[in-house]
């Protein structure tokens, strides 16, 4: 998967993604997020195990959750994709760049100045993130039309911020 990742990130595009979108299922998805999220985990700081183990459970679940969303929404769009074309496809950017802004963000607070430049470079991540959920949406579900595809993510993200947040208030 990470060929594949670094192929989609290289080159974005729908005709990239739909190469991919049917070489792997949920179960390679999940393992991907699940490693990303340890590896993200591993690179922020402090939270002690309870905190990683949680920070996994509730990535895992805001994963599974959005991409579900995604199929369902998409579905009732109009589009054609399975749920393990969505899961793979957002598998492949969304573990590698996750990891890449933790890594990122790990190496911005070790520095004064750095510190400041976070919340740009949370900008930067959330307009990268859309970019390609754009563009796998269009793939995965084969929706073409822009605001079918805005009404989808827009849709996701509602419902998994509401999940995440409920989450959250559980696991603390």
């Amino acid at each position: 998967m990470l060929n594949q990742s670094i192929q989609v990130l290289s080159k974005p595009s729908v005709a990239t993604f739909e190469q991919f979108e049917n070489k792997g299922t949920l179960r390679e998805a999940l393992t991907y997020v699940v490693v990303a999220a340890a590896l993200t985990g591993l690179l922020s700081l402090g939270g002690g195990l309870g905190g990683f183990l949680s920070g996994i459970a509730i990535t895992v679940v805001g994963f599974l959750v959005f991409t579900y969303l995604v199929f369902y929404v998409g579905k009732s769009q109009g589009g054609t994709g399975s749920f393990d074309q969505v899961a793979y496809s957002f598998a492949l950017f969304w573990a590698p760049i996750n990891v890449l802004f933790a890594a990122l963000s790990l190496l911005l607070l070790i520095t004064l100045i750095g510190i400041f430049l976070i919340p740009l470079l949370v900008l930067v991540a959330l307009v990268v993130n859309v970019y390609f959920a754009y563009l796998a949406v269009q793939s995965s579900m084969n929706l073409r039309e822009g605001s079918k595809i805005w009404i989808t993510l827009a849709t996701a993200f509602v419902g998994t911020l509401g999940v995440s947040l409920f989450l959250s208030s559980l696991l603390r």
